[in-house]
């Protein structure tokens, strides 16, 4: 019994994670899964980790990976009674990561990620009352510190009820966390909150999420409309992965609650600037047209479906109170306890860009299932 039960193993994060986990440990993992079948289930598994493994490699691992159909929104996530044994039987801690990051979407976001993370937790009481349940991790997110402006927030005051949410994703996502403590009181469980995640310090390659479209439309306006010392945490997805990987794996963890930001090392505009300025591209500044732009990107996402312009104003108008909020999230705690520091977002986000860019903000095709 060494398995770990994972969900959103074939998402952007959760495919770093898996990764980290192989890497660094013996253990097994349960993926759950869905899909048509158990082909397209493995098809969508190697999508995902034809990121970080060869075809070779993926073979040599292929045996600590299982992989269960199953469905956030489906009682009892949908798992068979086979596959459900299988957990009950083999998997001694859980680690959640799946959630739903539509931030326009109230239904999309009630669903996933309360509805969701209640049958994780249910299945994580269930491995619990029968004395086998190590751990419990739950990757959450520092937007459920809600409306902030100026701030540096530590890991035990990132939550506060009092204040308002930006979004739907934030609002679950805060009350996801506080649904496993009222349910797994006597459970060893760990809260871990990434920033702003966007792509990978040791490679120009990089996985195309909506904030890295994000980035790349502001980074093409000939102004772009915030101050250029506003501090923005943003961090690579490998640290990211490294982090929740090697926290998820010790025996004892010093805290309960972990930011995964880049702290007092948060870029800011200026250094972005200079980046991309060594890369060929000049960026300048204005803070007043923040207000004229946030209008604008309002109303082109209320453009009909369809019109070009609607994608760039949706994306925009969700990120942009993350992108002029001021605010960073002290990594004081996980940089102790895994040893390592974020990579300063503005010494990758030039090669990043550029190879996003040539890629037409798309993600390539995965090499043929071995």
């Amino acid at each position: 019994m060494s398995s770990i039960f994972l969900t959103g193993g074939t998402g952007f994060l959760g495919s770093y994670v898996v990764h980290e986990l192989l890497e660094r440990s013996d253990r097994s993992v349960v993926l759950m899964v869905r899909g048509r079948d158990d082909a397209h289930r493995l098809q969508k598994v190697w999508t995902a980790l034809s990121w970080h493994l060869s075809p070779e490699a993926f073979r040599a691992v292929r045996d600590r990976i299982r992989i269960v159909n199953g469905d956030l929104h489906a009682p009892g996530l949908g798992l068979s009674s086979a596959d459900r044994a299988h957990v009950l039987d083999e998997v001694d801690s859980v680690l959640h990561i799946a959630a739903s990051l539509n931030r326009k979407s109230a239904k999309a976001c009630f669903n996933t990620n309360l509805r969701g993370t209640l049958s994780v937790v249910k299945l994580g009481r269930e491995l619990a009352d029968r004395g086998q349940l190590e751990r419990f991790s739950q990757v959450s997110t520092s937007a459920v510190a809600g409306r902030r402006f100026g701030e540096v927030v530590t890991d035990d005051e990132t939550v506060d009820w009092d204040r308002s949410d930006y979004d739907p994703y934030a609002r679950t996502k805060k009350f996801a966390e506080h649904l496993a403590s009222e349910l797994l009181p006597d459970v060893r469980r760990l809260v871990m909150r990434p920033t702003t995640v966007m792509g990978d310090s040791r490679t120009d390659k990089t996985w195309q999420t909506d904030m890295t479209m994000a980035f790349a439309t502001m980074a093409r306006l000939p102004v772009v409309p915030i101050p250029p010392d506003h501090r923005l945490d943003f961090v690579p997805g490998d640290w990211v992965a490294r982090c929740i990987a090697t926290l998820h794996l010790l025996p004892k963890p010093k805290h309960e609650q972990y930011n995964l930001g880049a702290g007092h090392g948060s870029t800011t505009g200026r250094r972005i600037a200079a980046a991309l300025k060594a890369d060929g591209q000049s960026i300048r500044f204005s803070r007043p047209l923040g207000k004229p732009f946030d209008w604008t990107m309002r109303a082109m996402s209320r453009t009909p479906k369809g019109q070009p312009l609607r994608p760039i104003g949706s994306i925009m108008k969700v990120f942009w109170p993350y992108i002029t909020y001021d605010t960073v999230f002290d990594n004081t705690r996980v940089v102790a306890e895994v040893g390592e520091r974020p990579a300063p977002f503005e010494s990758y986000c030039a090669p990043m860009l550029r190879w996003s860019r040539a890629h037409g903000l798309k993600n390539p095709e995965p090499p043929p299932l071995p």
